[in-house]
């Protein structure tokens, strides 16, 4: 099999004429190509008078040999598909894995493929229930302190935009989109450049996963919450357990701790229990929400082809050393309710899988270090997450959001409603004052990012753009530390994840669990 790179495909073009390109740029006749199909699929909108996709195909022949001579180099070049074995092996006790987002998912995953019979422990409830309250929290209804946009199976990528981009390199992307594929994720995932799913899809993408688990003898236990440690020598011999029927204590000999970057409660219990851990940067900002049809604009132009809607990925560094960035864009999506705790605001943004909404959003962070925080202590970011949610909460009495336009943003004023832009976010906005809510370090960044980020993309300034507040979950604000092999000092404990200050987005959780699953069959094979 060989690859041939930068075939190029404009928007009005069919899919079909790619083994007739395929043909040309190889000098053979069309039926000399065995097989065909998309490896790698990206919109090329640098310039807006020649926007284009461009392709990279696999494909087989049987003149690969001498094609390989006349043509090789940097656009065609050998190709095979990676592999990824898992062994069968088996254990006295079954592993556990607290938390059941992208991270635990696919350890147990990997756990339940190997033979191993892993049980899960999820704090939240199964996908249909936890939809059915994040619904009705977004329609103005009680918060779920348990189920919720940050707790429950798929964890809080199931209400995202599904992205499944990552900056990481690693030949287990490949099974982590493969395995989504083969669960319901629709078939461009495996080749597109930035592959998403969409919230209305992965919630049952999650579901047919959680079943397979369930099919090779691991346990999903819904509703239980990891609530201690049993530690003996320095080794994990059993975990505590809180369910709807009471406590319990599950023997333990290796933990993969997956718990999320929202499991407040828990980083207590684990401080307390003395895992080492250390503060972490993490980001703090709002969301800002424009027209789709600006951002569209802004990226093509003024064109009638049949485009996907735009997205953008923006960043600026000041000379003090400060930076903003967006993060999570969104693309025809929404501002949601992300709450976790009674008593406080949380945003985050959601699409569905055809992005079809009339407005764009995205995260707009300012990156905050430990020596930022008020409180120094290990958990020292955590509380100041917790402050500021809580302080939103306050602003109204309640879980409307904060929000303000860009243009009072900018000149200081509170705003009184909204301009061409209309607000997303549910259950409803309460219009104030941000610099009221955030610290004078965050709004002066956030100041200046705004009209320079403007700069790069046409509209990001516009005066009637939308800021909802406050966006404090985009990372985890502790490290929760592990050596080489990805185990703690504890032995038996392996933190993983987004929660553990090891991953960023759905995809590179996901393969962080991998290879913690990886780790406890290589602990287990060495015994």
């Amino acid at each position: 099999m060989i690859l041939l790179r930068n075939v190029k495909l404009y928007p009005d073009e069919s899919e079909e004429l790619l083994s007739d390109k395929a043909a040309k740029l190889l000098h053979l006749r069309k039926s000399e190509i065995k097989s065909l199909r998309i490896n790698k699929k990206s919109l090329d909108a640098r310039k807006k008078s020649d926007i284009h996709y461009r392709y990279a195909l696999a494909l087989e022949t049987d003149n690969e040999k001498r094609l390989l001579q006349k043509f090789g180099g940097k656009d065609l070049c050998a190709f095979s598909e990676p592999d990824f074995d898992i062994p069968r092996l088996s254990a006295e006790t079954r592993p556990v894995i607290a938390g059941f987002g992208p991270a635990g998912m696919f350890a147990a995953l990997v756990l339940s493929r190997a033979g191993l019979r892993p049980v899960v422990l999820e704090r939240g409830c199964e996908a249909a229930v936890r939809k059915a309250k994040v619904d009705a929290f977004r329609a103005g209804g009680a918060l779920d302190p348990e189920c919720n946009v940050q707790f429950g199976e798929g964890g809080a990528g199931t209400f995202s935009d599904g992205k499944l981009n990552t900056g990481i390199k690693s030949p287990r992307i490949s099974f982590v989109l493969k395995t989504f594929y083969e669960h319901g994720a629709p078939e461009h995932i495996l080749y597109d450049a930035k592959p998403h799913i969409g919230t209305d899809i992965l919630i049952n993408v999650v579901q047919s996963m959680r079943r397979e688990i369930i099919s090779l003898g691991g346990e999903v236990r819904f509703m239980s919450r990891l609530s201690g440690l049993g530690i003996e020598k320095g080794r994990l011999c059993s975990v505590t357990v809180s369910s709807q029927d009471g406590e319990y204590t599950l023997p333990c000999d290796r933990l993969i701790l997956a718990i999320g970057h929202s499991a407040r409660d828990s980083f207590e219990m684990l401080h307390d229990a003395g895992v080492p851990m250390e503060p972490k940067p993490f980001s703090m900002g709002v969301r800002i929400e424009h027209r789709q049809k600006t951002v569209d604009r802004a990226q093509y132009g003024e064109t009638s082809l049949p485009l996907p809607p735009a997205d953008y990925s923006l960043s600026e560094h000041f000379p003090d050393g400060s930076s903003a960035y967006t993060f999570c864009m969104c693309p025809g999506g929404e501002v949601i309710a992300a709450a976790s705790e009674e008593g406080g605001v949380v945003t985050n943004g959601m699409s569905l899988s055809a992005r079809d909404g009339e407005n764009a959003n995205s995260a707009l962070l300012v990156t905050l270090h430990p020596e930022d925080f008020p409180d120094r202590s290990v958990l020292g970011g955590m509380y100041w997450q917790r402050s500021i949610e809580q302080k939103a909460f306050a602003m109204s009495g309640s879980y409307l959001a904060p929000a303000q336009l860009v243009g009072d943003f900018l000149a200081r004023r509170k705003s009184t409603g909204s301009g061409s832009v209309t607000p997303s976010y549910r259950p409803g906005v309460h219009w104030c004052e941000l610099h009221e809510l955030f610290p004078e370090k965050l709004t002066d960044v956030l100041e200046n990012a705004i009209p320079a980020l403007g700069k790069r993309l046409s509209g990001f300034d516009d005066p009637d753009a939308v800021l909802t507040a406050p966006e404090t979950r985009s990372s985890s604000p502790v490290r929760i530390l592990r050596r080489e092999d990805r185990s703690s000092e504890i032995f038996g404990l392996y933190p993983c994840g987004e929660g553990a200050g090891y991953a960023g987005g759905i995809t590179s959780a996901a393969v962080d669990g991998i290879r913690c699953a990886e780790s406890v069959m290589d602990s287990l094979s060495q015994e």
